[in-house]
C-alpha cells in the first residue's frame, strides 16, 4: 500500500489550522439560497487573517466582499450575517448578477465559533463521522451535534428550521471514490473525481499498474480487490467502480462489497459481458436485489469514445445516482 501525499482538508480543517498557525480564521458559511444562486446552502469559504482564502460561498461573483467583511468581525470577533442578491446595489457591484441571492454566516473561529466545537467537529470529520452543526442565529448559541437531525444526514440537506432562527449545517463524511483497475480510465477519472470533491483510492494488485507515477498522490493497494474493499470499510458515502474487465478481480470484490451501503457499483464492460457476470454472481450466491444495485454497462450513455470520455460518463453517473436522479 502507498500512502499518499495529497490529505483531503475540510472548511472546518483548514480554519483549525489556520487558527492554530496564529494567523486567525473565520469560516463562512452559505445559509440561506432564492433563485439561481450558485452555490448550495451549507457551502463554505475559510479566510484567514491575512487574506488567504479556500473554498467557496458564491463561485467567485461576492467572494471579494466576503473576504472584508470577514476580516472586519475578525478584529471584532463577532459573528455577522450577510446578504447578496440581484437587487442589491452592493451585491450587484461584486457580481452577482445571475438572478440569485444569498445570506452567508460569518464566524470568527475562537470567538463566535467556539475553539471546542470546531475541535470537535475536525476530529469527527477526520474518522468518518456524519455530524451537524446547529447555531441559533438570535442567540448565538451553537454545538455540535453526532446524533441529531437524520433526516438532513440522509438527504445531505443543511437549512433552517422551522422556527427560521436555527440553522443545521449538516457535515457528511467526504465522498470517496474506490477504484479496481489501475487502467487508463483509471487515470482519467480520478483527477476528475478529485475536483468533484471525492477522495480517490485505486487497488490493483498487478504492481505495474499502480504506481506512483500513474496516479501521483493517490493512495494506491496492491492488495486483492476482496481483501483491499473490505480493509477499506466501504459506507454509504463511497463509489465502488470497478475497470479491470477481468472476473478474477472485479467478481471478487463486488462479492465483498455487494452488501455494504456503498452508494453507487459500477462495472466495465459490454452488455454482453454484463450479464455474464451477473450470472456468475448469482451462482455465487449474490440476490437479485443486490445485482440490481451494479450499474453496467457502467456511465451514462453519451456515445463516450476512449478513455477521458468514459471517465466523464462514469462520474456523471455517479453525481445523478448520488443527488437521486438516477437510480
Amino acid at each position: 500500500m502507498v500512502e499518499k501525499t495529497a490529505i483531503w482538508e475540510s472548511a472546518a480543517s483548514t480554519a483549525l489550522r489556520w487558527h492554530r498557525e496564529g494567523h486567525g480564521a473565520v469560516l463562512a458559511t452559505v445559509i440561506e439560497t432564492w433563485g439561481s444562486a450558485p452555490r448550495r446552502t451549507g457551502a463554505q469559504l475559510v479566510v484567514s487573517g491575512d487574506g488567504r482564502i479556500e473554498g467557496s460561498v458564491s463561485g467567485g461573483c461576492v467572494e471579494g466582499a466576503v473576504v472584508l467583511e470577514a476580516q472586519e468581525a475578525l478584529k471584532e470577533g463577532l459573528s455577522r450575517v450577510l446578504e447578496f442578491g440581484v437587487s442589491d446595489g452592493d451585491a450587484f457591484a461584486v457580481g452577482l448578477a445571475c438572478g440569485g441571492t444569498i445570506r452567508i454566516l460569518v464566524e470568527p473561529v475562537g470567538s463566535a465559533l467556539p475553539l471546542c466545537v470546531l475541535e470537535e467537529l475536525v476530529a469527527a470529520q477526520q474518522s468518518r463521522q456524519a455530524v451537524t452543526y446547529e447555531i441559533n442565529l438570535a442567540s448565538g448559541r451553537a454545538r455540535l451535534l453526532k446524533d441529531g437531525y437524520p433526516e438532513r444526514l440522509r438527504s445531505d440537506r443543511s437549512g433552517f428550521e422551522d422556527d427560521g432562527e436555527t440553522f443545521v449545517a449538516v457535515h457528511n463524511p467526504p465522498l470517496r471514490l474506490v477504484i479496481v483497475g489501475a487502467v487508463h480510465i483509471a487515470q482519467s477519472l480520478v483527477p476528475m473525481a478529485q475536483i468533484a470533491g471525492y477522495d480517490p483510492y485505486v487497488i490493483d494488485p498487478r504492481a505495474a499498474f499502480a504506481t506512483p507515477e500513474r496516479f501521483p498522490g493517490v493512495t494506491l493497494l496492491e492488495d486483492w480487490p476482496d481483501e483491499a474493499v473490505t480493509t477499506l470499510g466501504l459506507d454509504h458515502r463511497t463509489a465502488l467502480v470497478l475497470l479491470t474487465h477481468d472476473p478474477k478481480l472485479d467478481d471478487p470484490a463486488l462479492i465483498a462489497a455487494l452488501d455494504r451501503d456503498c452508494f453507487y457499483f459500477g462495472a466495465l464492460g459490454s452488455k454482453r459481458t454484463h450479464a455474464k457476470r451477473l450470472d456468475r454472481l448469482r451462482a455465487s450466491g449474490s440476490s437479485e436485489a443486490q445485482l440490481q444495485r451494479i450499474h453496467g454497462p457502467i456511465g451514462l450513455d453519451l456515445g463516450a469514445s476512449g478513455p477521458s470520455e468514459i471517465a466523464v460518463a462514469i462520474l456523471a453517473e455517479m453525481t445523478a445516482v448520488l443527488r437521486g436522479k438516477q437510480t
